[in-house]
């Protein structure tokens, strides 16, 4: 093994094994292995330009007594030898003489530290147990590489982000998360520490990361190469922004995104998508966007209005333009071996392919199908063309892109294969690649004002204009509470779009006075939500159908009631007061996505994101800041008037309800019966609630 330095990065070289170690943007550090002749080119989420920035490399020859050197205590009487440091701004990656990686801040402080339980070459530590901090071993039979990196654990340490988990940790660290997306998970892997740092894991591949108490361990059964990045920073805001940075920005939010969404499973024909609005403008509620949902066209794959259930779209579109109300499509990337499509699809290489049997049926619903392909670019170009001729020619621009992980049952990864590679080395990056052909096909059309409502993320997906939303999650209190972590860790993961169904989407009886209970407290936290949609499938399930329809083609009747009359006087009045309250909020809400677009910063966001200098915020996830002005606490459990709400220390809070004024670093009993959910407005800001 050796060290040596050149072209600005500290290299490792042990056999075939290479570490490349470089400054990427300021304060931050990439590193990647590899054990093929070169180094992997593609750069997965770290797309975007760097700036150069001004670093140093320094060796130098140490031994026991010399504070030069950083490392601990044990290591110090034990190492000698050469040591390597890259210093760029706030931190410092430091290499001994065995190759042992350790990061530090600009104070000497440890962010992060490789785990080692080696016996070193050179001075013969006696760690015999011959764990290594990194491992890529050939797969045998293949070409792959089985990786493992391991971490110092530290007892200090929260870890906060790494996506969407249906779970009640918001603090990651303890947990075991898989490294792929499901229906309702979201696999984005980026963290902020509270040590001060932020670290991505550069890889789309399956796996698993444990952030246990004696190791953090990412484990990924095949794949090229090792890569992952690393910034410090003095706050979480400067973390969020230095990655955002590298791996691009959400654009600026339209108009259309701050109001009301109306949603359910599912308006069956045109006429009932009119009857809804016209009924909302009658009695004189706003609505923003209106959503078409699946099964609105004959085939999937044909990206189409079926016209027996929607005869003249153009004019539907046009009345609700008319209205004020923009109209949303759903689009699947399922393609039925019987649309029009399929078969060009299948000759030029733009679906999924298996590598054992057939791929007809292995995917999505009702009817024989297979998904398309958006790694591969003419796929992307294809799919967007198709949107483009059969729903922007009619007026609409807005997308819904459903089944973005993509939903395959069973999850059989190791069988797909993609124009980027196997899916078990590539299928993380599905939900942003399709965002990606339609935010592309939008932009090249000369559309700026560009959302996309998907079902999934990975990270970067943020900067096409990606609006995620929870997936389908269950109408109960647990679901409820379970958002509130889901939203925060997106944001943390530096998605600042986020959305959930209101009410949650699989149950939920109308009739019922626990889930009018439940559905008007979600309804209320929803006002404060980066975007306001009330959406779910709704009991009974016995009173809707499936039928076949012409061609043998499966329909599926209309879902039950989801407007906001539908669930009884009271919830009624409830759920009108926060429509207006959404509509009072649009020039804060402007001021806090235009902040998101510029710095990265999360619509919603931890209280420790505000005020990391209290302790107290790095603890609490029941309530959480929208935007730097508001904290909002939803209430989650049935049959309360009062809810206890901590806020933070260094400001005062006067509670938007009552105008009661409390000084920070307390926790108080916030006045919430059920058309009130606590909301408190930081000292000298300049916004209005209720």
């Amino acid at each position: 093994m050796y060290v040596q330095t050149q072209q600005g990065r500290i290299e490792i070289h042990e056999g075939m094994n290479q570490i490349w170690i470089e400054a990427w943007g300021p304060d931050a550090v990439r590193v990647r292995m590899t054990q093929e002749a070169e180094m992997d080119p593609r750069e997965w989420a770290l797309s975007e330009p760097v700036p150069s920035v001004e670093t140093r490399i320094e060796s130098k020859k140490i031994d026991v007594t010399d504070p030069w050197y950083h490392g601990p205590e044990w290591e110090r009487y034990h190492v000698q030898g050469t040591v390597y440091r890259l210093v760029n701004g706030k931190i410092i990656a430091e290499v001994n003489e065995e190759g042992w990686i350790t990061f530090y801040n600009q104070k000497g402080e440890v962010l992060l530290r490789e785990y080692w339980r080696n016996r070193d070459r050179v001075n013969r530590y006696a760690v015999p147990i011959m764990i290594p901090a990194r491992e890529l071993k050939p797969v045998p039979g293949t070409s792959d590489y089985a990786l493992t990196a391991r971490f110092e654990a530290d007892d200090r340490e929260k870890i906060f982000g790494m996506g969407q988990y249906q779970m009640a940790q918001f603090d990651k660290k303890g947990t075991v998360l898989e490294l792929e997306h499901r229906n309702a998970q979201a696999s984005v892997p980026f963290y902020v520490s509270n040590l001060g740092y932020g670290f991505l894991w550069n890889n789309p591949a399956i796996g698993t990361v444990t952030f246990a108490a004696n190791k953090t361990e990412w484990r990924i059964p095949s794949t090229k190469k090792m890569d992952y990045w690393i910034v410090a920073g003095d706050t979480p805001a400067d973390i969020e922004y230095r990655y955002s940075a590298v791996t691009g920005r959400t654009p600026k939010m339209p108009d259309y995104g701050m109001g009301f969404w109306q949603c359910k499973l599912r308006y069956r024909t045109q006429e009932e998508v009119l009857e809804v609005a016209r009924e909302h403008k009658r009695r004189g509620l706003p609505m923003d966007v209106i959503v078409v949902d699946f099964f609105h066209w004959k085939f999937q794959g044909e990206w189409d209005f079926d016209p027996d259930y929607f005869p003249d779209p153009e004019a539907m579109v046009k009345e609700l333009k008319s209205m004020g109300i923009e109209t949303v499509v759903s689009i699947w990337p399922n393609v039925d071996e019987r649309s029009s499509n399929y078969h060009y699809m299948q000759e030029h290489g733009y679906l999924m392919r298996t590598d054992r049997g057939s791929a007809i049926g292995g995917t999505g619903w009702m009817g024989p199908n297979t998904c398309f392909d958006p790694t591969h670019p003419g796929a992307r170009r294809f799919v967007f063309e198709q949107a483009k001729k059969h729903y922007m020619s009619k007026g609409i621009h807005i997308f819904w892109l459903d089944e973005a992980e993509p939903e395959i049952g069973p999850y059989e990864l190791d069988n797909w294969r993609y124009y980027a590679g196997p899916s078990a080395q590539v299928t993380n990056l599905y939900p942003k690649e399709y965002a990606r052909g339609f935010y592309e096909g939008l932009k090249e059309s000369g559309r700026d004002d560009i959302m996309s409502l998907v079902r999934c993320a990975w990270a970067g997906s943020q900067k096409y204009g990606v609006l995620t939303w929870s997936g389908d999650i269950h109408s109960s209190w647990r679901g409820f509470r379970e958002q509130i972590q889901a939203g925060l860790s997106m944001g943390m993961a530096g998605i600042p779009w986020w959305t959930c169904d209101l009410g949650g989407f699989i149950g939920g009886w109308p009739e019922d006075e626990g889930f009018r209970e439940l559905l008007a407290r979600w309804f209320a936290w929803g006002c404060f939500l980066p975007v306001f949609r009330l959406h779910g499938e709704r009991s009974p399930w016995y009173e809707r159908e499936i039928k076949l329809g012409q061609d043998g083609v499966q329909i599926l009747s209309s879902g039950q009631p989801n407007e906001v009359w539908s669930y009884g006087d009271k919830v009624y009045d409830i759920m009108c007061r926060y429509l207006f309250l959404r509509e009072k909020l649009k020039p804060y809400i402007k001021q806090i996505t235009d902040q998101a677009a510029e710095t990265g910063a999360p619509i919603i966001r931890p209280l420790f994101f505000d005020f990391p200098e209290d302790p107290k915020a790095w603890e609490d996830c029941k309530a959480h800041m929208f935007g730097p002005d508001l904290l909002v606490s939803p209430v989650t459990e049935p049959d309360v008037d009062h809810w206890n709400v901590y806020l933070p220390a260094g400001t005062d809070w006067i509670e938007s309800a009552t105008g009661r004024i409390y000084t920070g670093g307390q926790e108080v009993s916030a006045y919430a019966p059920l058309d009130t959910i606590p909301v408190f407005i930081r000292d000298g800001a300049d916004v209005e609630v209720y």
